[in-house]
């Protein structure tokens, strides 16, 4: 049996809510976050920087606007560091060997987390700025 079935089994399912099957996605996504910390360096790093960023919002106990755009640049921070590393993972299996646009498709994705990394620096410091004059 494989892990992922085939679109085509999943078209066949009936379309009933099931709770069992919600609860199944929530640990896949859960597993995908787990994988994603576990095997990207950058990962890591952005969980440091997460909670760095937290604990300063905590300590200096920032509004719920400034909390909105620190929640925001976290999430796009995490969303596009995850995406990058889905792309990465697809492109090494259908392309081993070198191939000129699998490496493209891997520095535009490795170019999404640096623009979304860059945005969350700007709104830190935005936020942050004021805290210390």
């Amino acid at each position: 049996m494989h892990l992922y079935q085939s679109r085509e089994e999943n078209l066949n399912k009936t379309a009933s809510f099931s709770f069992i099957a919600r609860i199944k996605s929530f640990r896949y996504a859960f597993a995908g976050i787990a994988v994603l910390i576990k095997t990207q360096h950058n990962a890591r790093i952005h969980l440091i920087a997460t909670t760095l960023v937290i604990g300063g919002g905590l300590f200096f106990q920032i509004n719920y606007i400034e909390w909105c755009l620190i929640i925001l640049a976290i999430m796009a921070v995490w969303v596009s560091e995850a995406l990058n590393t889905a792309i990465e993972f697809l492109c090494d299996i259908a392309s081993p060997a070198p191939h000129p646009l699998i490496k493209k498709s891997k520095d535009l994705a490795a170019g999404a987390v640096l623009i979304s990394a860059a945005g969350a620096m700007i709104i830190g410091l935005i936020v942050f700025m004021p805290y210390f004059h």
